[in-house]
């Protein structure tokens, strides 16, 4: 069994909403919702993400441009934006998906998920990278303050 379908099986399997798989091995799992298992995965793993291969709940834009910066070799989404499967095929990663949806919604489901709002107008991994940590870290600051 391929390093793919490790991830997607264990994605639908138990309960996470992000699993890389490298080597036969798990190595990182999350049950964050939104980009933030991805960027707390980049921010531990670093380059270990390179050649792995990402199984998601959800890919958008913002997730994409990601894990092109991350350089995964794959992925499979259970639901995935149109921008999100353009991105990553643009950057030549392999894509595997259930679901395809014009746009990620917001958890009020009334509009668009403001991380993708981010990335719609970037196209490079770093800059995307760059942009999305700081404001995930600018949110973390926030739920700081608030408890």
């Amino acid at each position: 069994m391929g390093d793919l379908e490790i991830a997607k099986e264990i994605l639908r399997g138990r309960d996470y909403s992000l699993v890389m798989v490298r080597d036969g091995r798990i190595i990182y799992a999350s049950r964050s919702h939104g980009i933030g298992g991805i960027l707390h995965a980049i921010e531990e793993l670093n380059c270990r993400i390179k050649g792995a291969s990402v199984a998601d709940k959800v890919i958008g834009k913002a997730a994409a441009l990601l894990l092109a910066y991350s350089k995964v070799k794959d992925a499979y989404a259970v639901i995935i934006s149109r921008n999100g499967l353009e991105t990553l095929r643009s950057h030549g990663i392999q894509v595997d998906y259930e679901n395809l949806v014009p746009k990620i919604l917001d958890r009020s489901g009334r509009g668009i998920c403001p991380f993708e709002k981010i990335a719609l107008e970037i196209d490079s991994p770093r800059s995307g990278f760059e942009a999305l940590r700081r404001r995930w870290r600018s949110l973390i600051e926030e739920s700081k303050g608030r408890f």
